[in-house]
């Protein structure tokens, strides 16, 4: 194998996969030994309790700042990521008592050096094994910010304006690209002031043609902490949508992944409030900004909303809240409904203690005092999602009795992105029917 198929193989390696699991395992397994590793008794007496106390105080610190003080999720992280981050302490709190225990070990350039690399292993290994829970960095590539897809410029002549035809009039060209392409944009708040982070807009191979289709548009948010990137990494976006194309003469719905948050761990619960107009951002400047930058199909009845636990849950309340807008939806894992944390705190900081206001923006308020006759959406959440799976199967029976055309599918696995890439997968061929693609 030559040096660039063998860098592409290390770049592929997956981590989130039972053998890699097993491998960070071993990681942190043999360089915590190398770290524990004395003679005297004295160390496992009195440094290596230390340093496990040390560890322990630290680590519960942590999750009662996160929880309980600084609450930046809307749901508690699961206790074994802190058992992982403790681990990781744990690797420097005995790196630490090696050096003050033993002076040979820091005046030893290579025990010294063996011994940093120990601890790096142990607190890397370790941030793979947080990793592995979530499924955000599927690959090496990943985890280095290597893009494995073709990004290309608004400016760029092949995305210049040219003449359009509808799906059914359109012919593909024998210079079709075999691929979309990725771009990034500022999509300003025109209209509701709020500041949003750089979308990424996925284009179809078909969009590159002159003329060109007019292609329906998926709106897709992301989760909360997270940003619009992270549906192209571990939400395997391109990789998806071009394997889609590749089957459909490279049509497929133009997909702008919009910033509904503003921040990594800003949570601005999708409405509009003083922690910003996240809703009118999404239901007015952003089918505008696309409208008028995109050739795109004006018909509401071509476009959809779609999203990842934050983002599905933001997805549905858009979906309920404007269905003149986005009459489609996709909800993956979202919650049962928008929090913080609680409804009394949810409703005293967002909505100034009116309940009637989270009302109407509460999907199941909604979805009991409405009818939906015209809306459609897939609602999909992992089978050992213990967390969510109650609060999406509730909502998916309330939207069916709303009079929407809903489906409820349950995938295998957990609230991770392994499940929301699959569930794109899955749900995109019935989402491009509903759009106007065709079969």
């Amino acid at each position: 194998m030559s040096w660039p198929g063998i860098t592409a193989w290390v770049l592929d390696l997956p981590l989130t996969t039972r053998a890699a699991v097993a491998v960070l395992a071993v990681l942190v397994v043999s360089g915590l030994i190398v770290l524990l590793a004395r003679r005297k008794r004295s160390w496992f007496v009195r440094g290596v309790p230390a340093a496990v106390i040390a560890a322990i105080v630290v680590t519960a610190g942590a999750a009662l700042l996160v929880e309980k003080v600084w609450k930046p999720f809307p749901d508690r992280l699961p206790w074994v990521v802190y058992g992982w981050v403790g681990v990781a302490v744990l690797a420097v709190a005995l790196l630490i008592g090696r050096w003050f225990a033993r002076r040979r070990d820091r005046a030893r350039p290579l025990a010294a050096s063996g011994l940093v690399a120990a601890m790096l292993v142990v607190v890397i290994a370790a941030a793979g094994r947080i990793d592995a829970v979530y499924g955000a960095y599927p690959t090496v590539r990943a985890v280095l910010g290597i893009t494995d897809y073709r990004t290309v410029s608004l400016d760029d002549p092949s995305v210049a304006s040219s003449r359009t035809l509808s799906v059914a009039e359109w012919s593909p060209p024998g210079n079709l690209p075999t691929t979309g392409a990725v771009t990034s944009v500022t999509i300003p708040g025109a209209v509701s002031g709020f500041r949003a982070r750089e979308a990424r807009v996925y284009l179809p191979p078909a969009y590159f043609s002159d003329p060109r289709p007019e292609l329906p548009v998926l709106i897709l948010l992301p989760g909360q902490p997270g940003g619009p990137e992270d549906w192209l990494v571990g939400g395997r976006l391109t990789q998806t949508m071009d394997s889609y194309a590749a089957e459909h003469r490279g049509l497929a719905p133009v997909v702008v992944v919009a910033d509904g948050t503003g921040g990594q761990l800003d949570n601005p619960l999708c409405v509009d409030s003083r922690l910003g107009n996240a809703a009118t951002y999404l239901a007015v400047d952003v089918p505008a900004w696309v409208r008028d930058h995109l050739q795109v199909d004006d018909d509401p009845k071509a476009w959809a909303v779609g999203g990842l636990s934050y983002g599905g849950t933001c997805a549905l309340q858009l979906a309920t809240t404007r269905p003149d807008v986005y009459p489609t939806f996709l909800d993956f894992s979202g919650q049962a409904e928008p929090t913080l944390g609680n409804r009394d705190e949810t409703i005293r900081d967002v909505f100034g203690g009116d309940a009637e206001a989270f009302a109407r923006n509460n999907p199941a308020d909604l979805l009991r005092r409405n009818r939906y006759p015209d809306s459609a959406g897939a609602f999909v959440v992992g089978t050992d999602d213990a967390e969510y799976r109650a609060g999406v199967e509730s909502l998916a029976a309330a939207a069916r009795d709303a009079g929407m055309d809903v489906h409820l599918t349950e995938l295998p696995g957990t609230h991770n992105y392994a499940l929301w890439a699959a569930a794109l997968e899955k749900e995109l061929s019935w989402l491009a029917q509903r759009l106007g693609l065709g079969n």
